[in-house]
């Protein structure tokens, strides 16, 4: 079910029917260093085929969900490279909604498991949140802003959580078409052991949202929102770039995502600072 406002496209996505959870599309790897896609003088391997349906998915431990205040799982989000190593992105529509900021919410990198699920890399506290202004003020154009980045705590080793896990890098100007790797976990309804997805397809330019892209991909139900849209993903290792979240879509195979772009950088600027 995906919650739309009258006469408005989805906004709070948190996302849709049955999938059934494959064999991992990569294999599991270890912390994602920010710049390890350019620092590895080895071969690149192959990037993973177009798919028409997602997948499990047992990579990049830097993409995990965000928690409420009773640690249900309720969207996705990813760790960003940032000078400090202490800010995500994810959607705004995740942690600015009817109204006010959400609170008391956590980020866990690499949750899985059944019920209150496993956090192997911790829960990290969120100090601040960013979303557009327009966002904010529900303004007729708000969809068009449908991203935030927010700002963690350090865990009680003094540590930050890209230090961890490590953190993707950002692409400001991204073309509207990409091949890119989506990443994401549907809430427990659908989703009982809590494992993320991915799906890797081609992206072309949303006809009905200015500066966003869509694919085609079943399998992103609710909770979804706000996961990672990375181009040129091949493993854990060779991550790509980060040019978008999960915010929108109009049935249960067509998912959205606003481009990042400078008005995007100029709110990630802002987190970087606190």
């Amino acid at each position: 079910m995906k919650w739309i406002a009258p006469g408005r496209r989805p906004k709070r996505l948190l996302r849709w029917p049955a999938i059934a959870l494959l064999a991992a599309t990569t294999a599991c790897g270890g912390p994602v260093s920010a710049a390890s896609d350019t620092a590895d003088e080895s071969p690149l391997p192959p990037p993973p085929e177009p798919q028409s349906s997602a997948t499990a998915f047992a990579g990049l431990s830097s993409a995990g969900v965000l928690l409420d205040k009773e640690g249900e799982h309720f969207c996705s989000a990813s760790v960003v490279d940032s000078p400090k190593g202490n800010v995500i992105a994810t959607a705004a529509h995740c942690v600015f909604d009817y109204g006010s900021y959400m609170e008391n919410v956590t980020f866990a990198p690499s949750f899985s498991g059944a019920g209150a699920g496993k956090a192997p890399y911790g829960r990290w506290k969120v100090r601040a949140i960013q979303v557009d202004a327009r966002w904010r003020a529900d303004a007729e154009d708000s969809d068009t802003v449908d991203y935030a980045f927010v700002t963690l705590e350090p865990d009680a080793k003094g540590r930050n959580v890209q230090d961890v896990v490590g953190g993707t890098p950002v692409d400001w100007t991204a073309v509207p078409a990409h091949r890119v790797t989506v990443v994401g976990y549907p809430n427990p309804d659908h989703n009982p052991d809590n494992r993320p997805i991915a799906c890797t397809t081609d992206t072309e330019p949303d006809p009905e949202l200015a500066g966003s892209v869509r694919m085609d991909c079943s399998g992103f139900w609710d909770g979804t929102s706000g996961g990672p849209w990375l181009a040129g993903y091949r493993d854990p290792k060779h991550p790509g770039r980060l040019i978008g979240v999960t915010s929108g879509g109009d049935t249960d195979s067509v998912s959205t995502a606003v481009r990042f772009n400078a008005n995007a950088r100029k709110l990630y600027d802002k987190a970087t600072k606190q």
